[in-house]
């Protein structure tokens, strides 16, 4: 292994300029002639628009144009939509609704755009805003999606009625039904899994940039798959050719899903660019952010699991009321289906499963996937439910959990899945030694003898990342492939440049990617750059979410790094005079293994450009491109130890200790997937005890800036104790699997199952406010 290769805690090149403050984002980027968009928004949360009046903010100073929706249909933009189909369970497709990137005839959602003002200054764009007078005519509103079922709720769209979005099933109703009639024991629970603000540190942007001579677009904008954001902008909704549109999504601050879909703001500017004849450039503000950025989560689930009488798992029943919001974002329909009813088996072997799940529009902000994108909401019903069966039966959860466990790989789940491989109870043991299960009790009596109420909570969870193969998941609707693509261009002097398709937005692509490539050549990690973001310079690729950077973008870059190995060995055989299957790679230089006969790395790299001296019809050059398609997803899996001290007194919950052991495959990196289990274990704690997003009965979004939504700080979180054991993926040339989203997967219910230990009642929901505890303790309604 080299020094700075596989495995080895090297420092993110990518640093440097982040904490020295020279990062480039899109806020950042300067056009000559740039202007500014401010967008007027609805203050309702449903509404008919009965008219714009624009004259007084066209005379404001500054002033360059005031658009409204129906000049952008009038030039063929097309309706935002959603990219994954889903069908009811009666074979009827998914009830789309319009969207328009600016709202013609109808308002869904507060903050939804209704025009849009550019001006010389982003406070003169502003002030044109305010200036601009619309009347709307006030309809009823709903945002509780069971509210939205009911008869007599409004109405959102005449394409769905009774605003159900789709009715969808997955798994064997009949053969779940028997396996309840066998039952010796069934636990049963009202699930809530609160919804989310994303929150990622940069907010949205965008800058459209039409360039008239030579009839070209370009888009500056916070994206986390530029490739897609082109694809779809030209293909669906007519902004511009493909071929005339670049896309660049330079420095990305966080974005956990947010920044995956296509937004109306991104559209309308550069619809915008070309209207005014000048480049727009609009940045959101934090309050925007909260109103109109995707949120996440948002389940009503009603569960019941049956037991044997040997506490063996017979079957599991969910039925899920998922709210999706005023429109279907990009991927909103897989987040509640194929990424969620799909882990409904955990790592249990559960032998008959049955899910339902009904997708509704409610006069909300959209929701979509974030961070986890359906995996937290299966695994927080699952091991919620597990938890609390153990204490019905008088099992501890540890056991009960072992009892259940899959050891046979690999396993054929009752929902599509098929886990390659694994070995939960090597999580389940990392995790129960370093949390000193067996000392807990004395621990608890130790704090009642304080006044605390101490609880331990558990949560074994796995995954599914680098959502795959193509075909696959074509076959479920996805409007797009999974795969991946990478090139590897070798320079004359030796050093490396990766072009990828995935994209990075703080997971530290440019040090793990140098460090595969570090790995094979055994070159200095400096001596490798990694290029990604741009659509002019960078083949089509598929974009980072879904934890597939590793185990999907890095596998293409072993695809190509294969091919240049190979040429590469072509090139010193011949000029050593040996057979290339003796020609090794190590150290920076290619031998002849067993010889003192060797060249140095860029000796062979200049070599191939030169041409003097390459085997017969080898064409010069050091170059070559792969696309890889995955043959499976991977399942990061592992087990979580919450335990807290709750004050009985102001029911107020401190985490005292946090157990991971995570099984992530091959480990890259071990420095950079600690930082993002943290990162994560942030987030699920954030979930579980302080962020709730709030809206009231007229859709007013009661939750909108950090004086109302809690964020977790520093002192909300404990010392993380995070360790990592290793099961090779078999579907990937590295065995990777993915460690993006576990953090956040996992610690929602082993923080609520700890917190229900401690105070003895299990009816607790998300997030765990001293409030609710108090209540919850005292059984206070």
């Amino acid at each position: 292994m080299g020094i700075e290769g596989i495995g080895a805690r090297v420092l993110r090149k990518e640093d440097k300029r982040f904490i020295t403050g020279h990062g480039r984002y899109v806020d950042d980027m300067v056009v000559p002639g740039m202007k500014y968009a401010a967008f007027v928004r609805s203050p309702y949360a449903h509404a008919t628009i009965a008219g714009i009046d624009v004259a007084a903010a066209e005379s404001m100073p500054g002033v360059i144009g005031v658009l409204v929706g129906e000049q952008l249909q009038g030039d063929g933009i097309g309706n935002l939509i959603c990219g994954w189909g889903v069908s009811s369970k009666d074979g009827s497709p998914m009830k789309m609704g319009a969207y328009p990137a600016l709202a013609v005839g109808t308002v869904r959602h507060v903050g939804q755009p209704v025009a849009v003002v550019v001006a010389d200054t982003r406070l003169q764009a502003r002030d044109a805003a305010e200036a601009v007078d619309v009347t709307y005519q006030e309809l009823p509103v709903v945002v509780q999606a069971t509210d939205a079922l009911k008869e007599g709720a409004p109405q959102l769209h005449p394409e769905a009625p009774g605003n159900l979005i789709f009715d969808w099933e997955l798994g064997d109703r009949e053969a779940t039904d028997r396996a309840f009639e066998r039952a010796a024991h069934v636990t049963k629970l009202h699930i809530v899994n609160n919804r989310l603000v994303p929150n990622p540190m940069e907010p949205r942007a965008a800058l459209g940039h039409y360039d008239m001579a030579d009839d070209h677009y370009t888009c500056w904008t916070t994206s986390q798959n530029p490739h897609v954001a082109r694809l779809v902008m030209s293909a669906f909704y007519n902004v511009a050719p493909e071929h005339k549109l670049r896309v660049i999504a330079p420095d990305v601050g966080g974005g956990f899903g947010s920044k995956i879909y296509i937004y109306p703001e991104e559209i309308v500017c550069l619809w915008a660019s070309k209207r005014t004849g000048v480049p727009v450039k609009w940045t959101s503000d934090r309050s925007e952010a909260f109103l109109t950025d995707a949120h996440g989560r948002d389940h009503v689930t009603e569960v019941e699991m049956a037991f044997d009488a040997n506490q063996r798992i017979l079957g599991l029943k969910v039925d899920t009321v998922a709210n999706l919001g005023a429109y279907m974002s990009l991927f909103s329909s897989a987040t509640p289906t194929y990424l969620y009813a799909t882990l409904l088996s955990g790592q249990y072997d559960i032998p008959a499963i049955h899910a339902n799940v009904r997708a509704v529009y409610t006069n909300t902000v959209s929701v979509d996937a974030y961070r986890g994108a359906g995996r937290p909401e299966a695994t927080y019903v699952l091991e919620r439910t597990m938890e609390t069966a153990a204490r019905e039966l008088g099992i501890s959860p540890a056991e009960l959990r072992r009892k259940n466990f899959i050891r046979t790989f690999p396993h054929q789940t009752p929902v599509i899945m098929n886990y390659d491989a694994g070995d939960f109870d090597a999580s389940l043991d990392a995790a129960m030694a370093e949390a000193d299960v067996a000392g807990f009790e004395a621990r608890r009596a130790e704090a009642k003898a304080r006044g605390k109420l101490r609880g331990l909570g558990m949560s074994c969870y796995i995954e599914a990342c680098g959502i795959a193969p193509s075909k696959a998941v074509g076959s479920l609707g996805a409007g797009v492939g999974l795969w991946e693509s990478a090139e590897v261009r070798v320079n004359p002097v030796g050093t490396i440049e990766i072009l990828t398709g995935s994209h990075s937005h703080g997971q530290g692509h440019e040090t793990t990617f140098a460090q595969l490539v570090a790995e094979r050549f055994g070159l200095p990690v400096d001596n490798v750059q990694v290029i990604h973001g741009d659509t002019d310079k960078v083949q089509f690729g598929m974009g980072t979410y879904g934890s597939r950077s590793g185990a999907v973008g890095m596998s293409a870059i072993v695809k190509a790094l294969d091919k240049v190995e190979a040429k590469a060995k072509k090139i010193a055989a011949h000029v050593l005079e040996a057979d290339a299957g003796d020609i090794v790679i190590e150290n920076g230089e290619v031998k002849v293994a067993g010889t003192d006969r060797k060249l140095a790395w860029h000796e062979v790299c200049l070599g191939a450009y030169t041409g003097h001296n390459l085997p017969d019809g080898m064409e010069p050059g050091l170059k070559e491109g792969a696309f890889y398609d995955p043959t499976n997803f991977t399942f990061p899996a592992g087990c979580y130890i919450c335990e807290v001290e709750v004050d009985p007194d102001t029911g107020t919950t401190e985490i005292v200790q946090f157990v991971a052991a995570d099984d992530f495959g091959r480990v890259i990196n071990p420095m950079i997937v600690e930082g993002q289990v943290h990162g994560g274990l942030a987030q699920g704690i954030g979930q579980a005890l302080l962020e709730g997003t709030r809206y009231d009965d007229t859709g007013q979004l009661v939750t909108a800036s950090y004086m109302d939504y809690a964020m977790p700080r520093a002192w909300d979180l404990p010392m993380f104790k995070v360790s990592t054991s290793e099961t090779l993926c078999p579907g990937n040339p590295l065995g990777m699997k993915g460690c993006g989203e576990a953090g956040a997967i996992g610690s929602p219910p082993a923080v609520i199952n700890a917190i229900t230990d401690a105070i003895g009642n299990n009816d607790l929901s998300m997030p765990a406010t001293p409030e609710k505890v108090w209540h919850a303790l005292h059984a206070v309604a």
